[in-house]
C-alpha cells in the first residue's frame, strides 16, 4: 500500500481516485511515497526519505524545491490546463472590466445611497465611466499554452482581431489554437499594435520583470495590460511610468502587491484565477491520476523536473531509474540487468536538461529485487530506482 500525504485540502473528486485498497491518504501520514499539495511551501521542508513523487494541484511550482527533488529521484508533477477555463473566463472578465470601468462605476454607485434622486444622479455622473467595446479591437496574447490559447480563441469568438507570440509553441497547443489567430514574429511587433495585451508565460528567473521599460516603450499608447500569470513578470517601476504617461490605460492583474495597489488605473483581483469548484476538481483529479500512474506503473506525464515517459504497462517486471543525463548511463544500467541473466523486453530512455529517466521491462521475473536495486543505485549519477511488479 502506498502512503500519500496531503499538505493542503484537496478536492474529494481527486482523492476518490486514490482507492483505499491501494493508497492510504492523510495529512498526517508519516514516510509517504507521494505528496499532493496546492500552495503549501515545501522549500523549507525536510523531504522524507520515502518520497517518490510530488503532485501539485495547479500549474505553478515555485513552492516546490524542484532541483532538490531531482537530486533525490523524486518526480514532481503539475496540472497544466486543468484550470485553463477558469483563468480564461477571468481574463475575459478583466478585459471588460478594464475597458468599461465597470468596477469603478459599481463602487461609485454605492455612494449614492443618500441621494434624493438616484436615477438623476446616475444619469449625471455616468459619463465618467465611459469606455470602449472590445469587439473589433486588437488582442495580443503572449504565451499560447493551455490558457493563452483559450484566451486567444475566446477573443476571436468575441469579434476581436487576435495575434499571438510563443517561440515554444507545442504541437498540442497549436492544435487547439484557432486558425484565425495570427502569428506575431516578436513580442515587440505584437504589443506595438495591440489594444489589449494578455500575458501567459511562466515565471522564472529569466522572465522576472520581462515586461519592463523597453517593452513599455514599444507598447501601443492607451493599451490595456492583463497579467494573470505571475505578478513578478511586470516591472512595477516601469509600469508606474507607463501608467503616468498614458501608455497603459489600465493594468489588470490577479496578483495584487502593495506597490500596484497604490497605482491609479489598476484593477487588482485577489488571485481568483483558479478559484472555482470546477477548477479545483479538475486540478485534484489530474494530480491524483499523475500520482497513480507513476506509483503504479512508472509512467511520467506532466512532470516539471523529469522527462515524459508514457509507456503502457505490459504486466512484466518493470525497472524505473531516475538519473543524471550523462554519457554511458544507459550502458551501465543495462549491463547490470543483462549481467544478472535478465532479458530486456523493452526499454525507454528519455532526457530533459540535466536529468533523465530510464524505464526497462524485463521478460523474466527477478529473484532478488533488493540486490539489483542496490547495484543500480550504486551507479554514479543515479538518484532513484525501483521495481514494479504486477499485483
Amino acid at each position: 500500500m502506498y502512503k500519500i500525504q496531503t499538505l493542503n485540502a484537496i478536492s474529494d473528486s481527486g482523492l476518490s481516485r486514490l482507492t483505499p485498497l491501494e493508497f492510504e491518504v492523510s495529512p498526517d501520514t508519516k514516510e509517504p511515497a507521494g505528496i499532493i499539495l496546492r500552495s503549501f511551501d515545501m522549500n523549507s521542508m525536510e523531504l522524507p526519505k520515502s518520497l517518490l513523487a510530488v503532485a501539485r494541484a495547479g500549474a505553478g511550482v515555485n513552492n516546490i524545491p524542484l532541483e532538490e527533488c531531482a537530486k533525490r529521484g523524486i518526480v514532481v508533477f503539475n496540472t497544466p490546463g486543468a484550470n485553463a477555463n477558469a483563468v480564461k473566463e477571468l481574463v475575459v472578465a478583466a478585459m471588460l472590466l478594464s475597458s468599461r470601468k465597470i468596477a469603478d462605476g459599481v463602487a461609485w454607485a454605492k455612494t449614492l445611497t443618500d441621494s434624493e434622486d438616484v436615477a438623476k444622479a446616475v444619469e449625471k455622473g455616468k459619463a465618467q465611466f465611459v469606455g470602449p467595446e472590445i469587439k473589433g479591437k486588437k488582442l495580443g496574447v503572449i504565451g499560447l499554452g493551455a490558457i493563452g490559447a483559450q484566451v486567444a480563441n475566446t477573443g476571436y469568438a468575441l469579434g476581436m482581431q487576435v495575434s499571438g507570440h510563443d517561440p515554444f509553441l507545442s504541437v498540442d497547443a497549436a492544435w487547439s489554437l484557432s486558425r484565425a489567430v495570427k502569428k506575431a514574429a516578436s513580442i515587440e511587433e505584437l504589443i506595438s499594435t495591440s489594444d489589449y495585451i494578455s500575458l501567459h508565460i511562466p515565471y522564472t528567473e529569466k522572465t522576472k520583470g520581462m515586461y519592463g521599460k523597453e517593452l513599455f516603450n514599444a507598447t501601443k499608447k492607451g493599451a490595456r495590460l492583463l497579467n494573470f500569470s505571475r505578478g513578478e513578470l511586470v516591472d512595477t517601476d516601469a509600469l508606474a511610468d507607463a501608467i503616468a504617461d498614458g501608455t497603459i490605460a489600465c493594468y489588470a492583474t490577479d496578483f495584487p502587491s502593495k506597490e500596484v495597489l497604490s497605482l491609479p488605473n489598476t484593477l487588482c483581483i485577489p488571485h481568483l484565477g483558479a478559484s472555482t469548484p470546477e477548477s479545483e476538481d479538475n486540478c485534484a483529479e489530474m494530480a491524483a491520476d499523475e500520482m497513480v500512474n507513476y506509483l503504479r506503473y512508472g509512467i511520467i506525464r506532466n512532470s516539471v523536473n523529469f522527462p515524459a515517459c508514457e509507456v503502457p504497462y505490459s504486466g512484466k517486471t518493470r525497472v524505473t531509474i531516475c538519473h543524471k543525463n550523462i554519457p554511458n548511463m544507459v550502458s551501465s544500467i543495462t549491463s547490470i540487468i543483462s549481467g544478472d541473466g535478465h532479458n530486456i523486453d523493452y526499454m525507454s530512455n528519455q532526457s530533459r536538461g540535466n536529468w533523465a529517466y530510464t524505464l526497462i521491462d524485463i521478460d523474466n521475473g527477478l529473484t532478488d529485487d533488493e540486490q539489483l536495486l542496490s547495484r543500480i543505485l550504486g551507479i554514479v549519477g543515479v538518484t532513484g530506482a525501483r521495481i514494479i511488479k504486477k499485483a
